[in-house]
Formats: structure tokens, sequence, C-alpha cells
């Protein structure tokens, strides 16, 4: 008999098609948003859960679970929303999915970069509102991306993708990490040992590290008077890295030139003061929205939980 398998929201329809073939699977084509109260009174009907980012699982639930559940799978290389220690005092695995979002994160960071510096949303919104009236030589003068020095926060797969097609535009890479990377995966990169030093060496800054207690926030207003006057920001790792408040300050007194933000503390929500300054460039949490990408995330999900129910280490295993 077939283990029953939980999909919490409508995935590529090759991965439909994967967890019909394998599994009993209950499946959401209409994408309906579970709530956490829902998937507790689910995990006595599946063996194993299908997770996206949107789907909150705590202590409080996780302790609640029926004993029939066995594993759970996140869509995401973030698990933040998973309390993967109570999960694995249950016994139960928590795996994600941490290859399939990296070189689609990176594009959209230097989609955002190159928006940022170019000006190109405000380009769009005078064509928008047919206010272009003709070229004019100091019309939207932005900033070349060649030999600025990028400050990329958290230089794991997505950081490094990041350095790889930054330096193809010319740029200077810096990083902190953690730890520091061996030689191979520095790729030439200039290593701080803090954030402080390396906030002060970014004329770009790229945010790429996971969501944590100790990250909550990090970007604030100290963080952000260390860059350079006019530096960019790039945010595509988690919102809630930035202090919105101390963001918004430092884009009104320019301190921060520009920002590029595709994700935001509180999604589907963000800070409404975001929508009143013309050096954002915002995107609806973009990172990973390309077809490619949401097939292999899919795929690591799902091979995880073939690897549980094979009594097999998952492959992406969290903990």
């Amino acid at each position: 008999m077939k283990k029953r398998l939980l999909v919490t929201r409508r995935l590529p329809d090759e991965i439909h098609a994967r967890a019909a073939r394998d599994y009993d699977a209950l499946l959401n084509p209409e994408d309906k948003l579970y709530s956490t109260e829902e998937l507790v009174a689910l995990s006595g009907e599946v063996d194993g859960f299908l997770v996206c980012l949107t789907d909150k699982l705590p202590r409080a639930a996780i302790d609640r679970f029926d004993p029939r559940l066995k594993v759970i799978s996140t869509f995401s290389v973030g698990y933040e929303h998973v309390d993967a220690v109570a999960a694995r005092e249950r016994g139960i695995p928590v795996g994600n999915a941490p290859n399939g979002v990296t070189i689609a994160t990176a594009e959209i960071a230097m989609l955002l970069m190159l928006g940022a510096t170019r000006r190109a949303p405000e380009g769009e919104r005078m064509i928008s509102a047919k206010a272009w009236t003709g070229w004019t030589p100091m019309q939207l003068l932005g900033r070349r991306l060649d030999g600025k020095r990028l400050g990329i926060f958290g230089y794991g797969k997505i950081g490094q993708a990041v350095a790889r097609r930054a330096r193809a535009f010319d740029m200077e890479i810096h990083y902190h990490s953690r730890s520091r990377r061996p030689g191979s995966e520095e790729q030439g990169a200039i290593y701080h040992a803090t954030l402080d030093a390396l906030l002060a060496h970014s004329d770009v800054l790229s945010i790429n590290a996971p969501s944590s207690p100790e990250t909550k926030h990090i970007i604030n207003a100290r963080a952000l008077a260390l860059l350079p006057r006019g530096a960019i920001v790039i945010n595509t790792a988690r919102g809630d890295l930035v202090a919105d408040e101390d963001l918004i300050a430092a884009l009104k007194s320019r301190q921060v030139g520009y920002a590029g933000l595709d994700v935001f503390e509180g999604e589907p929500k963000h800070h409404p003061g975001y929508l009143d300054l013309d050096n954002v460039f915002l995107l609806p949490h973009m990172g990973t929205s390309a077809i490619e990408a949401r097939i292999e995330m899919g795929n690591e999900a799902l091979d995880n939980i073939d690897a549980c129910f094979a009594g097999r280490k998952l492959p992406h295993a969290v903990n």
C-alpha cells in the first residue's frame, strides 16, 4: 500500500505527477492555504508532509502531531517556518530543498542590483505615467557596476552564485559569513571577519544570510550607518533580516542611495513606507520564480520523502 502524502500548495505539474505516481497524494490544485490547526488535524491522516514556507509549524503544533506523521520536507531552502528541533524530539526528520533555489535567486539579486544602480524602476514609472518627454543628458543618471565593491552577507551557495555573476560585471567581491570559506569556494573574494568590516567595504550590499534569531533585524540603523554614503542594499534572503523603519529612514536621508527588495517581513504584508519612496525597487518574492527552479525544488523535497520511507537518511536533512 502506498504511503499517503500531503502536498500543501499547488506545485509544478511535473511534481504533482511524481507525487501521484509514488504516493497516495493529497494534492492542492486550488492552492488553498492550510492553517496550522488544519495541518495538525491532517497529521493523523497522512504519513508525510511536503510543505512550503507559507505553512507555519511551530513547536506548539508539532507537539500535537499524530504519531502517524513520519517526515516533513519543505519546498524551500529556508526552514524557519518549521520548528526542526521540536520535530527531531518527536522523531520526525525534516528536509529542505537547498540547491534548486541557487541560480534563480542569484539572478534576481543581479536584476535588483542592476535595476537599483541604473534607476530602472523610476524609468519604468516615467513611461507608465506617460511623463517621458524625451532623452536629456542628465536624465535618471545612475551608476555603473564595474569597479564597485560588492559586499555579500552570507556566502553560502546563493552568495557564491551572486559573486560569480557579479564578477562578470567587473565588481570587486567582499564577503562575511559565519566562517571563512576554503579557497576553492572563496573564488578570490575578500573575507571580512565581522559584518561591520564588510559593511564599510560595500558600495553594494547583497543580503544572502539565513533567517535566525541572531540575524533578525541585523541590518538596522547602526549597520546602515557603516555603509559608504549612497550605498545600494539588495535583499533576496528573508525580510526579517532588515529593520524596515531604519532602512526607510536611511533611504530618505540618502545614506542608502537605493534598495532592491524581493522579500519582506510579515509577507505578503510589507511596510507601507516603502511605497512613498522613489529610490526603491520592489518585487513580490520572485527569487525562485523560474520553472526550472521550482521543478528542481520539488524533486529535492520529494527525494527527502522517498529516502525516509526507504529507511535512508534524508539527502537534504536539516535536523
